[in-house]
């Protein structure tokens, strides 16, 4: 389990430009410590997605989240960070420092299953503990070192 700080959102008004980088219609739009988070409609229209990488990697921001409720799930997403080197993330915990605090107040819940459909895709179990989030799952790891000061 990750124990994160919690990113603290504000409305973000480029809706035009945010809707031309995901091909679909956005419901709720903003912004966070780095990244956009953009709610769209359904869970299908988030995993049939067909970014404009380009566009979005001349923007000033890390990355785009995008999300809608779900079926099995509380909500779902997607995150995409070209400028960062990473197209689209499998499973991020970052961008999940945005989410859970955006659906724990819209469904009025502070735990909450989340799914990421990226091509390899991962299971969440979030915590909304006020200004940190909980995010728990599955992990396997790839590395073990040792760091000597």
């Amino acid at each position: 389990i990750l124990d994160i700080p919690k990113d603290n959102l504000r409305k973000y008004d480029d809706v035009s430009f945010v809707e031309k980088i995901i091909g679909t219609k956005v419901n709720d739009l903003y912004i966070g410590r780095n990244d956009i988070l953009a709610i769209v409609e359904s869970e299908d229209e988030v995993k049939d997605l067909n970014i404009d990488l380009q566009l979005l990697n001349n923007s000033d921001v890390r990355g785009l989240i995008v999300s809608a409720p779900a079926t099995h799930y509380d909500f779902v997403s997607r995150f995409f960070a070209p400028s960062a080197g990473v197209n689209e993330d499998p499973v991020t915990g970052s961008a999940h420092t945005t989410l859970i605090p955006y659906w724990s107040r819209r469904l009025d819940k502070t735990s909450l299953k989340a799914k990421q459909l990226s091509q390899r895709g991962g299971v969440l179990y979030c915590e909304d503990m006020n200004d940190r989030v909980f995010i728990g799952g599955k992990a396997v790891q790839y590395l073990k070192g040792e760091i000597s000061i």
